[in-house]
């Protein structure tokens, strides 16, 4: 597979162990930095730099918590690392990164409220 110039989705998804609708999406968000070549019946090919570029940008998404916002910065301002590895963050993505752990903590909290909710809604209706 390595030796093959064009690889297929279904073989990108295997690597890098993401869905293909994410692959999609991907796609449609990281424009100039993602452009699969598109076979006569509509199946996604893609070039081996493109799929170092997908492993960058995955390994910046989930493990260095970015958001797609602080991706499509780092792309625009030409500052895309060869591997995520390579990523430094500065102030600004520094900022991003905070906005997700921020945000992602008012969410748990709100999902833990309605948890509770539903806990004392269940608790009253197997009393009555």
């Amino acid at each position: 597979m390595d030796n093959e110039y064009f690889v297929s989705i279904n073989d990108v998804v295997k690597r890098l162990s993401v869905p293909a609708h994410t692959l999609r999406y991907w796609e449609k968000q990281f424009p100039t930095a993602i452009r699969p070549i598109t076979g006569a019946a509509g199946r996604r090919y893609y070039r081996q730099e493109t799929i170092d570029r997908l492993t960058v940008i995955r390994d910046l998404l989930y493990k260095n918590g970015l958001t797609i916002a602080g991706v499509k910065k780092l792309i625009h301002d030409g500052k895309l690392p060869r591997a995520a590895a390579d990523f430094q963050p500065t102030a600004t993505t520094q900022s991003t990164v905070c906005a997700t752990t921020q945000s992602d903590s008012t969410v748990n909290d709100e999902i833990d409220t309605a948890l509770d909710f539903l806990r004392t809604a269940k608790q009253l209706l197997n009393n009555q």
